[in-house]
């Protein structure tokens, strides 16, 4: 199938400090693509020379065919943005949002029905400023939409959220796809790409350091699961480290992580314990995540 996005060895500087760094990647048409790395890591950068908002130094980007710099105002008619420093004047409100928006495009789908697909019908006459934060994403979405575009970009879409508004985000995120568009989504947060995309390209101080399905990256590592458990009483590590399926096994207070791999690697732990006759309670497991397979790469977390 056809790339509906491609990028080769884009690079972007800013006097010595170099944002992009021959980042390459496509993107197939109905796809959510993740751009997925820390802050500062150059992934607003990025999109914003895939969009024609900035000039790279140098590498090709071909977006439905276009040239983001030639063919920008084409470009511009065809695909949907919602940018990390959006923003909106205070007293605008959502429909007269939405009209605005309208009027910059040669053709737009109807505004009133959007305002009922993503739940702003009774916010119609509400300013931007008192809209919450949740609100407000739903209405740079429709904003979007507007000019029904092929292709969706979506910065940062769910920075400041609660817990639950970022939930329902991801739920529009996967109507917008529904609706048959693919989406570039950029983030940070680790959870949101591996719930959300179908591949991300993980950048990390301007580079790509891993492009593929999420559940591939995890796999192809072959990290470590986790066996967690609290217990009040002295814990033997190194009968637990000398279990066949363990790799290693470190105690923090109460707090005891076992880390290993195969399919006995629970059963082993808990079997030690009981005959080392030690208490334990709390016992989870974790698998293998984005965030781990972000360590291994880079020897740091993603938040820093």
């Amino acid at each position: 199938m056809q790339p509906i996005l491609e990028v080769q060895n884009l690079r972007k500087t800013y006097g010595t400090t170099v944002a992009v760094d021959d980042v390459s990647f496509s993107i197939q048409p109905g796809e959510i693509f993740g751009i997925l790395g820390p802050n500062g890591a150059g992934k607003t950068t990025t999109v914003e020379s895939v969009i024609g908002l900035r000039q790279p130094d140098r590498g090709q980007v071909s977006v439905l065919g276009l040239d983001p710099q030639r063919e920008r105002t084409a470009l511009a008619q065809r695909i949907g943005i919602q940018l990390q420093q959006a923003n909106l004047a205070d007293r605008l409100k959502v429909w007269e949002a939405l009209d605005l928006f309208g009027s910059f495009y040669a053709r737009t789908v109807p505004w009133q029905p959007l305002l009922e697909q993503w739940g702003l019908a009774e916010k119609r006459d509400t300013a931007f400023v008192n809209l919450s934060g949740g609100q407000k994403q739903r209405l740079f979405i429709a904003l979007a939409l507007l000019n029904d575009p092929e292709v969706v970009f979506l910065d940062e879409l769910t920075t400041g959220l609660d817990p639950q508004a970022r939930r329902n985000t991801w739920e529009l995120v996967q109507e917008v796809r529904a609706q048959g568009k693919t989406v570039v989504l950029v983030t940070h947060f680790m959870d949101e790409a591996e719930a959300l995309c179908d591949r991300l390209a993980i950048i990390d101080r301007g580079k790509v350091i891993a492009l593929d399905r999420p559940a591939a990256l995890v796999r192809s590592l072959e990290l470590d699961s986790r066996v967690i458990f609290e217990s009040d009483a002295g814990v033997n590590l190194a009968e637990l480290r000398a279990l066949p399926q363990v790799s290693e096994a470190i105690q923090n207070g109460q707090r005891v992580t076992v880390y290993g791999k195969g399919d006995g690697l629970v059963s082993g732990v808990v079997k030690q314990l009981e005959a080392q006759h030690t208490p334990f309670q709390n016992l989870r497991t974790e698998q293998p995540s984005l965030e781990d397979v972000f360590i291994h790469l880079t020897g740091r977390q993603i938040r820093e």
